[in-house]
């Protein structure tokens, strides 16, 4: 059997958890990997960096029978009964590879949540319409879905509004709502407010003169690093 090309920082697969790891750490995924290869990370960080990587080689397995899946079912090769028993064994690899991706997203998740905890509070920020109207279909029940086929993410609601994983990941970084990654997002993970989310909900919005734009929050710090002795 043919195997997935190896993992690299260059052209490796998008996890769901890129854009948090990048807020709590300070700096991009790119930049942990290349801290943690030097030694420079601490324990936590460190913990954090070997998660990821597992998980974008589970990424990238799963992207790789997915693909071969999609290569037989395209009406390329001859139709018998070699071809369906390649399709029984690759969705059979499919389905393994889910659930090692899955169960190594709940090892990232367990190594991100004390970096996250041990964060700087954030300054208050402006919520917009669009992140109102958002919140409000999330608190009506709503869950994260992965196309079996495209691998596109995407939030469906319980008003039946669809949601932008680029969006989810905006609300998630402003800590208005999280995800329940203990089910596999092939099958949907739960989305609820948090705490920030139904007070974002319920506070009162001054309405702006046309034009304003949000307050900018600042920067992140970049990622702790330990030098050298």
């Amino acid at each position: 059997m043919t195997s997935p090309p190896a993992s690299s920082p260059d052209r490796r697969p998008r996890t769901v958890f890129d854009h948090r790891i990048e807020t709590a750490a300070g700096c991009s995924v790119e930049a942990l990997w290349r801290h943690r290869t030097a030694g420079l990370l601490d324990t936590l960080h460190a913990a954090l960096a070997d998660a990821h990587r597992e998980l974008v080689r589970a990424e990238r397995d799963v992207t790789f029978h997915r693909t071969r899946l999609a290569r037989l079912a395209s009406g390329e090769l001859p139709v018998d009964q070699a071809l369906f028993a390649r399709i029984e064994r690759t969705v059979d690899q499919l389905a393994h590879a889910i659930d090692a991706r899955d169960a190594q997203q709940t090892t990232t998740a367990a190594a991100l949540e004390p970096i996250e905890a041990a964060a700087p509070p954030r300054t208050p920020q402006h919520v917009t319409a669009k992140d109102v109207a958002a919140l409000l279909a999330i608190a009506r029940g709503a869950k994260l879905h992965e196309h079996l086929i495209t691998h596109r993410l995407a939030v469906a609601t319980g008003s039946h509004t669809r949601i932008s994983y680029t969006q989810l990941q905006h609300l998630e970084a402003s800590g208005f709502v999280e995800r329940d990654t203990s089910h596999p997002v092939h099958a949907g993970q739960p989305v609820t407010l948090t705490d920030a989310g139904r007070a974002a909900l319920t506070a009162p919005r001054p309405a702006g003169p046309p034009g304003t734009t949000p307050p900018t929050r600042p920067a992140a710090s970049p990622c702790p690093v330990h030098p050298r002795r």
